[in-house]
Parts: structure tokens; C-alpha cells; sequence
């Protein structure tokens, strides 16, 4: 694949589309919680107290709903991918209903949006919605965008190669029409 090519050029299956909207909220995940780890010059007081209370249970607060979000894409992928609610319940440990009730609304948000041209579906807080819908219509670009960060933050796994999202996608294979010979 090279930067060239448009998801309308090569389109992707649906499954490849939620996937890397997962791997975009993966990605969203450890960036919110590697900010996390290092503990700022004067985040903390000489007594030991913090200077701004409240700021980390903030950060850990955006990390928990990235988290939550990271879930709920795994499932709408698993869902999308072919698993059937009970296999979505057996992984969670729970009934194939409550699987159903926690994760269905998700799905059916993920297969509208990737009918609506140029995400104008209703936006969440922040414009995800719009986001998401722009990640399904154009997953190349996103996918890109997330192999320069998988390849910025790899820790010396150079097996991943040049392409470690984008060369995952899956396209839709086109029509074959039967050849006619005179």
C-alpha cells in the first residue's frame, strides 16, 4: 500500500474497518496512559502533597473512558469479525443476553456510520462520532497514521515491519465476471 492509494481505490472489509477503529482507540489508550507515568517536576509540594488537586484522578478518569471505549470496540470488531453473542458472553463471562444488552447499541452505531458519507452521523462530546465515521470511510489514511505511531513507539520489535496497520487491513475482493469467449 503507499500513501497514493484511497479507501475508495481498495476498499476494506467492515471487520478490517473496526479494527483499526480499535486500534485507534488502543492507540488513544496508551498515549493517555503513558502521560501518566512520569511524575512532573512540580507536581508535588516539598511536604509531599499535591499541587493541583484533583489533576490526577482527572487524567486516570480520560484513562478509564478510553478504556471503556477500547472495550467497546474490541466487541463491536469480535461482533462485525463474525462472533455471535454468545461467544461474546463466553469471553466476558456472561450471558450471551447481557453481552447483547451492554455492546448492541455499539455495533449498530459502528454499521450506521459506515454508511453515512463523510461522518454526519450524531457526534459524541469531542466529535467522535464524525471521527470514527472519517475513520470507516478512509481507513488508509487512519491506518497510516497508526503505523507512523506503532513504528515511533516500538521498543525494539523490529518484526512488526514497515506497515504494522496498514498491511493488516483485509480489502474486499472485487466481482469476478465470468469471461466470455466468442
Amino acid at each position: 500500500m503507499s500513501e497514493g492509494d484511497t479507501g475508495a481505490a481498495a476498499p476494506y472489509t467492515d471487520a478490517a474497518r473496526a479494527r483499526l477503529v480499535m486500534a485507534y482507540d488502543a492507540c488513544v489508550l496508551a498515549d493517555l496512559a503513558r502521560a501518566a507515568v512520569p511524575i512532573g517536576e512540580h507536581e508535588l509540594n516539598t511536604d509531599g502533597t499535591t499541587r493541583s488537586p484533583g489533576a490526577v484522578l482527572a487524567d486516570a478518569a480520560r484513562v478509564l473512558v478510553a478504556a471503556r471505549r477500547f472495550f467497546e470496540t474490541a466487541a463491536v470488531f469480535e461482533r462485525v469479525g463474525g462472533a455471535d453473542w454468545q461467544r461474546i458472553g463466553d469471553v466476558l463471562g456472561v450471558p450471551p443476553q447481557a453481552a447483547r444488552a451492554r455492546f448492541a447499541m455499539a455495533e449498530t452505531g459502528f454499521r450506521e456510520e459506515l454508511l453515512l458519507p463523510g461522518g454526519t452521523g450524531p457526534t459524541e462530546a469531542g466529535g467522535t462520532s464524525s471521527l470514527r465515521a472519517h475513520m470507516a470511510g478512509e481507513p488508509l489514511e487512519t491506518a497510516l497514521d497508526l503505523d507512523d505511531w506503532v513504528l515511533r513507539h516500538q521498543d525494539g520489535d523490529d518484526a512488526l515491519g514497515p506497515t504494522p496497520v496498514s498491511g493488516g487491513l483485509t480489502r474486499i475482493d472485487p466481482p469476478r465476471h465470468a469471461e466470455k469467449h466468442p
